[in-house]
């Protein structure tokens, strides 16, 4: 294991499907309609749900290469296998990772689109079985979190019952409801949802692309892309990097709405979204709510913007270097991700400008010292997901 003086928790890493994933665990009747990896008219191994094309097969697994691979012989195991996972965890200097699942999240659209209710439902819970399987396989390592039916509020909360027993630690949801014809997040609608989630102890998670349209996902996964190559790149530069700071609408809105009142003890984190701006929205939010004309008779119950992050809201960083020494000023709301093993990851090889995360986290051991750092790195990740001293 890569020496590192503090333990380190991957608030956000990510675990790769396997091509038989819903088929092995569904009923024969729905064979025909399962979401499975089927081999395109230009000899892609592709996933398809309802009649829709979705990614390749890696394409949420390029772990360090330019590209994700294109069939699933290809994809590196550490992806899927958790004996794998975890020698490539120790390789780089992480004891425990937090597990994000890609199909049913990020691709939740096609999830939707299939026109059996009791199909859909078991897709979920097919993913979040998986998930609790790989877990379960080295214990200690890994933090399940997962994934709801959004659209039926009734059975989210049986699911998210039903996964806390199997030891799931958080629930991903998404910050876009309305564009699927849904409340929005902060509606009294989910408060049953968010107070079911408070009594078990379950996180709520915004992870950057969950609940994305069909469109949205489609251009962020480059599957609708435009001809010319450097518009292409230019355009995904931008998105991508927008798309880190679109949570900063998703946090000031639980802020602001009065759902950190209505449930004090629930915690809310921005996942994969970066931490820099944040001391600035929040710094934003307390002046503005100062700067109100009628202040004291308007907000006389309610905390300070920044009160009410610093008792549940939580974001995390990776690659970021220039904005860390901002760090001290939210050192217990803040924790680190690898995001492996996504295009974006922390993930060294040949097509990536990424370190080592060992390194990388020795470095800022070294810079920031081993008080903060290990809360960044360990405890508040540790607290949040419940995660017992090593």
């Amino acid at each position: 294991m890569s020496s590192i003086s503090i333990p380190v928790i991957d608030a956000d890493s990510h675990l790769t499907e396997t091509p038989d994933l819903f088929t092995s665990r569904l009923p024969q009747k729905w064979q025909a309609e399962a979401p499975k990896v089927v081999l395109d008219d230009q000899g892609i191994e592709r996933w398809r749900i309802a009649g829709r094309w979705l990614s390749p097969v890696g394409a949420a697994s390029p772990a360090g290469e330019v590209f994700g691979p294109s069939h699933w012989d290809e994809v590196d195991p550490a992806t899927y296998d958790p004996s794998s996972r975890a020698t490539w965890m120790d390789e780089h200097g992480i004891q425990m990772q937090v597990l994000y699942p890609n199909i049913v999240a990020l691709e939740g659209h096609a999830i939707m689109s299939l026109s059996d209710p009791e199909l859909k439902l078991a897709c979920v819970r097919a993913s979040n079985d998986h998930m609790t399987d790989f877990c379960n396989a080295v214990p200690n390592r890994f933090v399940p979190l997962a994934c709801v039916p959004f659209w039926d509020i009734e059975e989210s909360i049986k699911e998210m019952e039903r996964c806390a027993g199997l030891g799931h630690k958080g629930v991903v949801w998404a910050a876009t409801l309305t564009k699927h014809g849904l409340p929005g997040t902060t509606s009294k609608y989910w408060d049953r949802f968010y107070g079911a989630a408070q009594d078990l102890g379950m996180s709520i998670n915004f992870h950057v692309g969950v609940g994305y349209t069909e469109e949205e996902i489609g251009i962020a996964s480059q599957r609708i892309a435009k001809v010319d190559p450097l518009d292409q790149a230019t355009d995904q530069v931008r998105r991508t990097a927008m798309s880190f700071m679109a949570n900063g609408r998703t946090v000031a809105g639980i802020i602001m709405s009065g759902l950190c009142d209505r449930f004090p003890d629930l915690d809310f984190v921005s996942v994969e979204s970066g931490f820099g701006y944040f001391p600035y929205l929040i710094e934003a939010l307390d002046w503005q709510w100062r700067n109100t004309g009628d202040y004291h008779n308007i907000f006389k119950e309610r905390l300070l913007p920044s009160e009410y992050f610093r008792r549940q809201v939580y974001t995390m960083f990776w690659f970021e270097e220039t904005t860390l020494p901002l760090l001290q000023v939210f050192p217990d709301n803040v924790m680190f991700e690898t995001d492996f093993p996504h295009p974006t990851s922390l993930t060294p090889g040949p097509g990536t400008v990424s370190p080592n995360p060992a390194d990388l986290v020795q470095r800022h051991i070294g810079t920031y010292g081993a008080e903060l750092m290990k809360k960044v790195l360990w405890d508040n990740a540790a607290r949040v997901y419940h995660v017992d001293a090593v």
